[in-house]
């Protein structure tokens, strides 16, 4: 009677394990998100999850055709990058937000870094703890294919869409350049991305993406996440 009791204990402690895994981590197959030709990008949040014994940041993923997903993981490559820049971005928006543009006296914005992928993103999705998310394998992205930007908070998906609307030019600001003086939030973030890339290591300052309709994003780029498909973007002419 007693070997009997233990067999039913026993398998009754073996199937909640089971159970409990299956609830922590349910995966499902992986698919390709956005276009072949087109760029998506990834915002972190400054929210991270552990995810298979690894610490990665959450966020949201801005496809090519402008559908945001929410709940997205970053898992893989340049994982612990990706939180190391957001936080300085974030102490960076606490240091200085609020504070006067000595260039054109207007008041410093949030600035925002984002991590743009060329081509499509492979993702799984998962639940963990009951939170369905869609994990994105940057270990199945070529590196030359992932870039990291910062950029208004506000125009983050406008970068994005702008990099995929024709005709759009990226262009480096010179130190003379009359954008700076804009007394509007254009004017701002111009010359914000240069003084946070005096803070942040590894990144520069000073770039635009001009729009065939006329309309300037400033951003600044993160140099320790380099994608060679993006030379444009990282180098572009003055």
């Amino acid at each position: 009677m007693r070997l009997g009791w233990y067999v039913i204990v026993g398998v009754v402690v073996a199937l909640a394990v089971v159970a409990f895994l299956m609830l922590h981590t349910a995966h499902e197959a992986s698919v390709q998100l956005g276009s072949p030709n087109g760029y998506e990008g990834f915002v972190p949040s400054g929210q991270t999850v552990n995810y298979n014994g690894n610490t990665d940041p959450t966020g949201d993923l801005i496809l090519s055709n402008g559908t945001t997903i929410q709940n997205v993981i970053w898992n893989g490559p340049y994982a612990s990058t990706i939180i190391q820049n957001h936080n300085a971005i974030d102490q960076l928006n606490n240091q200085f937000v609020g504070q006067t543009d000595p260039v054109n006296n207007q008041p410093y914005v949030p600035l925002q870094d984002l991590y743009v992928i060329k081509g499509q993103v492979p993702i799984e999705q998962a639940t963990i703890n009951g939170q369905t998310y869609y994990i994105i394998e940057a270990d199945k992205i070529n590196p030359g294919d992932i870039a990291g930007f910062y950029t208004y908070q506000g125009w983050v998906n406008n970068f994005v869409t702008a990099m995929n609307t024709p005709g759009t030019m990226p262009a480096g600001l010179p130190g003379n350049s009359p954008v700076f003086t804009w007394t509007n939030t254009t004017g701002t973030v111009a010359y914000q991305t240069i003084v946070y890339q005096d803070y942040i290591r590894g990144s520069a300052g000073g770039y635009i993406l001009v729009q065939s309709n006329g309309t300037v994003i400033p951003y600044g780029i993160n140099i320790n996440i380099f994608g060679a498909s993006f030379n444009n973007y990282i180098n572009p002419s003055s």
